[in-house]
């Protein structure tokens, strides 16, 4: 990275994050939740009391970390993490968060994710939001590619070029008239410029994106950042093949399906004949809203299929919710509400899912839950899989297959 986003880093650690909240919550996202490894890396089937090797690349103030140590602690995992960030401002929030939590599985080092490889090799590497960056960002998909173990996997996010339509005009103005100086002075003039923007204008149509409007390191990462780039997903799929990355998943994987909003048969017949990640490039086209990219990948030449599938013997795991609770959030249609990015969408269930999803607790098998509902076999293999497939769609139903 260059100095200039070095000190950004040092002046306005991002996120801004307060060491105390730890105290009263845990941040988590995506990628990093040890479920998604599991599930997309591990074809649901880790044995978690081995150890796993853990790189945080460019953890900025550790949401990533924090999650990612205190999830496999939760564990029992032997857990050996490793945080990389340029930024001593944030390092030192990052540190703070983990004394806080009593977490003793990480080791902190300050310098640039390019070192990657010089830590050893690494059964998993999380990077958010610091390719995009870079000043040569292949040099960084190589990096982290060279520190991975041959059947490790990554985690990592990306800008997405049309969801963040607006921001770089409005990078383009604030160049003009606040190219310099203070970085107090350039925040000022940014918000009057934020205030200033007409109904017309594209960042103040873009109901995905609303950072700028929050504290003012958000503000600086959207709007004054010296090196942004974004991508759209033919150009990640070539970062990643350039670097010997293979893309398994993309989150939520429902966004990246042409079919969650096309409905047309004579469409889908002819988008049937595309490959997946043509799918996904239409899919971004026709969404338009993709801010970002949060992709799981291996290396090119691991030929094992390492997303978990559905089986009798395969454990249901909700991510963010309880079934019961879900279940008792499905509308008299049939229906769930979900949101995002801009964007409301109703995904319809099948009317099994109540009785199946109140079954569904992590540890029960997916035969185990059938004759608890006590459904004839081919019904529920049916329903089973619609529901699957919206909630998987979602990110919000992934697989473990209990040992």
């Amino acid at each position: 990275m260059t100095d200039a986003v070095r000190d950004q880093y040092e002046d306005l650690p991002y996120p801004p994050r307060d060491p105390g909240d730890e105290r009263h919550r845990l941040v988590t996202g995506s990628p990093g939740q040890i479920v998604e490894i599991d599930h997309y890396l591990y074809a649901g089937a880790r044995d978690w009391a081995e150890p796993f090797r853990v790189l945080v690349a460019g953890g900025g103030t550790g949401d990533a970390l924090i999650m990612m140590a205190q999830q496999l602690a939760d564990r029992g995992c032997p857990a050996d993490i490793h945080y990389l960030d340029l930024s001593a401002a944030s390092r030192a929030i990052a540190e703070e968060r983990a004394r806080i939590r009593g977490l003793a599985n990480i080791t902190f080092h300050t310098g640039s994710l390019l070192e990657a490889g010089g830590y050893g090799a690494f059964d998993y590497i999380d990077c958010c939001g610091v390719l995009h960056h870079l000043a040569d960002p292949s040099a960084g998909f190589r990096a982290l590619a060279g520190a991975l173990k041959p059947d490790g996997g990554i985690g990592l996010m990306v800008y997405g070029e049309l969801g963040r339509t607006g921001v770089y005009h409005a990078q383009e103005m604030l160049r003009m008239i606040a190219g310099d100086g203070p970085n107090a002075e350039r925040v000022g003039v940014a918000r009057k410029l934020v205030e200033s923007l007409p109904p017309t204008n594209w960042l103040k149509r873009n109901q995905a994106i609303g950072d700028y409007r929050r504290e003012d390191a958000a503000l600086f990462d959207m709007l004054l950042h010296s090196q942004d780039r974004a991508y759209r997903v033919p150009e990640l799929a070539a970062e990643l093949d350039q670097a010997g990355l293979h893309p398994v998943a993309f989150i939520e994987p429902a966004l990246y399906d042409p079919d969650t909003f096309v409905r047309d048969p004579e469409l889908r017949r002819r988008l049937a004949s595309l490959s997946w990640l043509d799918r996904c490039a239409f899919a971004e086209l026709l969404s338009g809203n993709l801010r970002k990219h949060t992709v799981y990948c291996v290396p090119a030449a691991q030929k094992a299929d390492t997303v978990a599938k559905p089986t009798d013997e395969a454990a249901p795991v909700l991510k963010n919710i309880d079934g019961p609770a879900l279940a008792g959030a499905i509308g008299p249609d049939g229906s769930i509400k979900v949101s995002g990015d801009g964007m409301e969408m109703g995904i319809r269930l099948p009317p099994m899912a109540p009785a199946i999803l109140r079954q569904v607790d992590g540890k029960r098998r997916i035969g185990e839950i059938r004759a608890a509902v006590g459904a004839g076999e081919e019904d529920f293999r049916r329903q089973f899989a619609a529901l699957y497939n919206a909630l998987n769609g979602m990110n919000q139903m992934l697989l473990r297959y209990p040992g």
